[in-house]
């Protein structure tokens, strides 16, 4: 081998060494900012490598009526985003909250909230299956439409009654005034709903992606759930690929909802939530050692939250990833924070979005992570300009794309 050839081999060699990868990140709007309100995307990564992402577009949210699921796709080895494509439409009704995933069998899954009568609880959960997505353009080719069957167990009204009281005293003891009434009120109205058939059936809705465990041949799916109206999360649980539902025991908490899922070397389920109830503004978390079925009381973690949706992810290198709005009042910084041990402790993070002009500037919320088959890891979120972007990119609302490597991630490691 001649010395031209050695060199090249070392430096293949050099090049291919785990943590050696030159650190990126990149950035780009999947359409032009409009005035249409545009919210709540979902990514995932198709067999073929292309991505595909979705989020609902219209003229307001429950309220509106034509509020419908829009879909985009990149292309593997693209850099240009398609023109948005209709991926869900209830002629007359809004349609809100969609998520993605496709399943061990390689089939592409839509979820998604019609709203029947222009009220976050009368939510009626929808979805649609695919086996033919990866065309170049245009929506998916849908097999049917199909409405997720919700009945929670008997034992649903006897756990809200248990449980909501442990949750809410701390802050009872706490609050005083104001904000001691209202959470009484939300105490009052939501053992009221759990002791109505109708009410505990309808008003769930998704935001994060859906849960499957690594074994390629476990069945099971979870899709997480959440109810406005009882300020709360649910799991819809799956093993028959949609043919029947069953539902978890509710997760109740002063205000865990938008859960998304995790998974643990051992098998534990681990749920991180919006907090939508009282201070302290911290992410709560719970967990599941019997697949997704019962789940411990939410607790409050390290985390700052405002009332914003989160997600969170396991990386191939066994890292965990958490993003959200890491503030107690806005949405106007978005970063992904890390751990090491699986969520038990946060050590850094880096700052995909942060305004500098102080609070309220700009809004980046609703975030949506995957990691990607090359290693990629891929962001999609709701992004409106703060003043000094929008008059460079346009006044109005769309939804943001990034992309960086893990080697982008540790830059900033603490040593």
């Amino acid at each position: 081998m001649n010395k031209l050839l050695i060199a090249l081999a070392l430096f293949a060699g050099i090049a291919s060494r785990p943590g050696k990868e030159t650190a990126f990140f990149r950035s780009e709007l999947i359409f032009p900012p409009q005035a249409l309100h545009n919210h709540g995307s979902c990514i995932v990564e198709c067999p073929n490598g292309d991505l595909l992402t979705c989020w609902y577009r219209g003229h307001g949210e429950r309220k509106a009526d034509d509020v419908a699921i829009y879909g985009s796709r990149l292309r593997k080895g693209s850099h240009k985003w398609s023109a948005p494509f209709v991926m869900a439409d209830t002629p007359g009704f809004p349609d809100t909250n969609p998520c993605l995933i496709i399943d061990h069998q390689k089939r592409l899954w839509l979820f998604w909230a019609d709203i029947l009568a222009n009220r976050w609880e009368t939510a009626l959960m929808k979805y649609n299956i695919s086996d033919d997505y990866m065309q170049r353009e245009g929506p998916p080719k849908w097999k049917s439409e199909s409405v997720m069957p919700l009945k929670p167990g008997p034992e649903f009204l006897k756990t809200v009654k248990k449980d909501m009281y442990i949750q809410c005293k701390p802050y009872l003891d706490a609050l005083t005034g104001k904000d001691k009434t209202q959470l009484l009120a939300d105490m009052a109205d939501s053992l009221k709903r759990a002791n109505n058939e109708l009410d505990v059936r309808i008003g769930w809705m998704t935001r994060a992606h859906p849960f499957l465990f690594r074994d390629p041949h476990d069945p099971r799916m979870i899709v997480p759930l959440y109810s406005d109206g009882f300020n709360f999360s649910m799991m819809a649980i799956t093993d028959d690929g949609g043919a029947t539902w069953k539902c978890s025991e509710p997760i109740v908490g002063a205000g865990d909802v938008q859960p998304s899922i995790a998974e643990r070397k051992d098998g534990v389920l681990v749920a991180f939530f919006r907090n939508n109830g009282p201070p302290p503004a911290k992410v709560f978390q719970s967990e599941s050692k019997d697949r997704g079925m019962t789940w411990s009381l939410p607790h409050l973690i390290d985390l700052p939250d405002p009332g914003a949706g989160l997600e969170i992810i396991v990386l191939k290198s066994g890292r965990w990833l958490l993003v959200n709005n890491d503030t107690v009042n806005d949405r106007d910084s978005l970063a992904v924070t890390v751990s090491e041990d699986e969520g038990r402790t946060w050590l850094f993070k880096r700052h995909i979005e942060h305004d500098v002009n102080g609070p309220g500037e700009g809004s980046y919320a609703y975030p949506s992570i995957i990691q990607a088959s090359d290693g990629t890891i891929h962001v999609t979120y709701s992004y409106t300009p703060n003043s000094e972007n929008a008059k460079r990119e346009g006044a109005g609302e769309s939804i943001k794309h990034v992309q960086f490597n893990e080697a982008w991630l540790l830059e900033k490691r603490p040593r």
